[in-house]
């Protein structure tokens, strides 16, 4: 069999013109991506005989703020990497997580966690969780499955007693695709993101509604001969 060497695949699911070095007729010839959160198929195109796939649950949501407390940001989903034989292989049913929603009002565990992504039983990530004590980020999730498996970044946690105008919400946790959204503070609100399965970011009562929505997790195929 031919040497394989794959570089990182771009967010938008590109690659540059030298990702992958081709030896003996065995390489990277196509990629499927997914997105949207809920229930997908992965459909294998004539000639394939091995994939990578990268699986990315869901962020978790945000926390909200009171009169002198910011909560923290909600945890980046986990990420599960795997090199699958599919020869014998036609279909795998795909999950994607959905992202967690944020937190609203004087509450310090509003908001919902991330949901699980998964590539059939071959592997899958759980979603980052969601703050449930004042001032805490969300716990990432965990790949499970994978021949590697990552943790999403924790949020960082929002300050507390801080008198009304000091206080600043925790920024969402970061995946492997990259970082979360920033917290809001008196003076700036929370930012977004749409990197895949990072968390939501704190609030600041001055500034916004409530804690915002993780972002939705991704499965990645790379497609060899």
């Amino acid at each position: 069999m031919g040497t394989l060497n794959v570089a990182n695949l771009n967010l938008d699911g590109t690659l540059n013109a030298d990702d992958a070095v081709i030896t003996n007729g065995v390489g990277l010839v196509s990629i499927q991506t997914f997105t949207t959160a809920g229930s997908h198929t992965w459909t294998k195109p004539a000639g394939i005989r091995r994939i990578r796939v990268f699986v990315t649950g869901g962020g978790g949501g945000g926390g909200s703020h009171n009169s002198d407390d910011a909560q923290g940001g909600g945890g980046g989903g986990g990420t599960a990497i795997k090199i699958i034989d599919v020869t014998s292989i036609s279909s795998v049913a795909v999950t994607i997580g959905g992202g967690g929603t944020g937190s609203s009002g004087n509450t310090n565990s509003g908001g919902s966690s991330g949901g699980t992504s998964s590539f059939g039983t071959h592997c899958s990530a759980t979603g980052g969780g969601n703050p449930n004590n004042w001032a805490v980020g969300g716990q990432g999730g965990a790949g499970t499955g994978g021949d590697i498996n990552l943790e999403g970044g924790h949020g960082t946690g929002g300050n507390i007693d801080g008198g009304g105008n000091e206080e600043t919400g925790g920024s969402g946790g970061s995946t492997y695709w990259g970082g979360g959204a920033a917290g809001a503070s008196h003076w700036q609100g929370r930012r977004t993101s749409a990197l895949y399965g990072t968390g939501g970011a704190g609030d600041h009562g001055s500034q916004n509604d409530g804690g915002g929505n993780g972002v939705a997790g991704i499965v990645v195929v790379e497609e060899y001969k």
